[in-house]
């Protein structure tokens, strides 16, 4: 029962943070393209939640995260203020490769496809 509490706080903390995350100011962050919350996790007793960024640059992730880092306290006071959770959870930004991994395993497929359709030629 507890981790179906644990899972929903944790979808709430992902939507909230998307939105405040679009209204960054920090230019690391505003200026990147596509910013993504992978997933997030909660620890049990709500103080720490892991946050995982999928950034379509990846030439930008490191400053991404720096940028996120940075505005962590503000996005935790933002948190804070509109889920209203008894601890509003300290916040670890960390890189998540499985959207490009996943892309990536896309493409292998489709060359596979492509390759077993492809009529064969006899010598």
């Amino acid at each position: 029962m507890a981790s179906n509490r644990i899972g929903r706080i944790n979808e709430e903390i992902q939507r909230e943070l998307a939105a405040q995350i679009r209204r960054l100011k920090d230019p690391r962050v505003s200026q990147t393209g596509m910013v993504s919350i992978t997933r997030v996790d909660t620890t049990g007793d709500l103080r720490y939640s892991r946050v995982y960024i999928s950034v379509l640059d990846k030439s930008q992730e490191k400053d991404v995260l720096k940028g996120l880092k940075s505005a962590a306290g503000f996005l935790r006071r933002e948190l804070g203020a509109s889920l209203r959770l008894r601890y509003t959870p300290e916040l670890q930004f960390i890189a998540d490769d499985s959207i490009q991994y996943g892309a990536h395993i896309l493409e292998l497929l489709h060359d596979v496809e492509q390759r077993d359709g492809a009529p064969e030629t006899e010598e």
